[in-house]
C-alpha cells in the first residue's frame, strides 16, 4: 500500500487556440470545432512525421475547471436518471487532475502549428502531450460497455 503518492511535475508542449471561451451547445458539436496547438518551437522536430497520420490523440489540461472538492460519485452526463457512479468509470471533466483526452483530425501542420478539427478544448488549453492515433494500439476489437452507458 502507498502511504504517499509521488509528485509529479508536467510541463506544456503547446496551447490550443481556437477562439471558444465556453464549450459549444450541444456538446456534439465540439466535432465541427476546428482548433489550433501551437506547439513550443523548442519541440518543432519531435512533429517531424506527424503529418502522415489523419488522427491524433492530444492529451490537455482543462485548466478552467474551478479547483475544489471533487465529489468520487457523481450521475453520467449529470443526467438525474442516471445511477451514481464512481468517477473513474465516467468521462466527467471533474476529476482530481482534470486531464482531457481526445481522438482528433489532423488537418495540416505548418511548421510548429496542428490545425485539428474535434479538440473538445478550451482556447488557452496547454496541451500536455500528442501521439499518433493507430487503430491496432487505439481501439480494442473486444471492448463492451455497461448498459447503463446507452440509457
Amino acid at each position: 500500500m502507498v502511504d504517499e503518492m509521488p509528485e509529479m511535475k508536467l510541463r506544456a508542449i503547446g496551447v490550443v487556440r481556437n477562439g471558444l471561451d465556453t464549450p459549444p451547445t450541444p456538446r456534439s458539436d465540439w466535432e465541427k470545432v476546428t482548433s489550433e496547438i501551437v506547439i513550443d518551437g523548442s519541440l518543432n522536430e519531435a512533429l517531424d512525421g506527424i503529418e502522415e497520420f489523419s488522427h491524433l490523440v492530444v492529451l490537455f489540461w482543462m485548466h478552467r475547471l474551478r479547483e475544489g472538492d471533487t465529489p468520487l460519485k457523481q450521475r453520467p452526463m449529470g443526467n438525474l436518471d442516471r445511477p451514481l457512479k464512481g468517477l473513474f468509470a465516467l468521462r466527467t471533466p471533474n476529476r482530481p487532475n482534470p486531464v482531457g483526452k481526445t481522438t482528433v483530425r489532423l488537418l495540416e501542420r505548418k511548421g510548429n502549428i496542428l490545425k485539428v478539427k474535434g479538440l473538445d478544448a478550451l482556447d488557452g488549453s496547454p496541451v500536455i502531450d500528442i501521439k499518433p492515433y493507430m487503430p491496432g494500439y487505439d481501439a480494442a476489437a473486444d471492448a463492451t460497455v455497461p448498459a447503463w452507458i446507452a440509457n
